[in-house]
């Protein structure tokens, strides 16, 4: 499991990330609302555990841009604000949870992994956008700023896996073994053949581009825009 705690309190959050690194969760952290924003908009985590006075913009704002963007990671809220008419203010914003403080870390780790399990919605879980491209799992359609880009079977597989793991460096080896089922390198230029055909078919006519070669490493998907 994947995380994001937003916390202003330096020590507060070191110690969090330590005990969830130490319960088996991959923590990432941000110290005020914007950079919370960013990360949860650019990366894929489980759950964002957010606190809600934060500087430069406040938990509950944070969640609720987050909606409007159609990104639904749950979102446990932590808080000094303890009320019933804080938690429903909270929980309305778009939180999914709502701890207030004081709390045992045993309690919070328990409620992350319940939000964990649940993970998204539906319509999410189908739906891959990186800036205006977007890849509809169920349908089988790709569409960039509106206008359907038709693709091969292979190719709609090389974007999907590239969507699931945008802002990453995919290797050569992590594309043969997800998308051309292969565990051992066939030695030719197979890889590079499919991405040169797919990064011209979503960036022809468009100024942005979008897909990558990282020297030596792989490829990445990105809109450098937002970035």
């Amino acid at each position: 499991m994947k995380i994001l705690i937003v916390e202003d309190d330096l020590d507060a959050a070191a110690y969090l990330c330590k005990a969830f690194r130490e319960a088996g969760i991959v923590c990432d952290h941000a110290s005020d609302g914007d950079s919370g924003l960013f990360l949860a908009s650019e990366n894929s985590y489980d759950v964002l555990v957010v606190d809600r006075m934060l500087p430069r913009r406040d938990g509950l704002s944070l969640i609720s841009e987050l909606r409007a963007k159609g990104i639904h990671t749950p979102a446990l809220i932590l808080s000094a604000l303890g009320q019933v008419d804080d938690r429903v203010t909270g929980l309305r914003a778009g939180g999914d949870d709502y701890l207030p403080k004081p709390y045992a870390f045993s309690e919070l780790l328990a409620r992350v992994e319940v939000l964990g399990r649940r993970k998204g919605t539906p319509e999410q879980d189908m739906t891959y956008r990186v800036g205006d491209l977007e890849l509809d799992r169920l349908a089988h359609v790709v569409r960039r700023a509106g206008k359907e880009i038709p693709l091969q079977p292979r190719e709609f597989r090389l974007l999907e896996y590239l969507m699931k793991n945008a802002g990453q460096v995919v290797t050569r080896t992590m594309l043969l073994e997800n998308v051309w089922d292969y565990h051992f390198d066939p030695q030719t230029n197979v890889i590079d053949v499919h991405v040169s055909r797919l990064r011209s078919k979503i960036e022809k006519d468009f100024d942005q581009p979008l897909l990558r070669t990282v020297r030596g490493a792989g490829y990445m998907i990105k809109d450098e825009v937002s970035a």
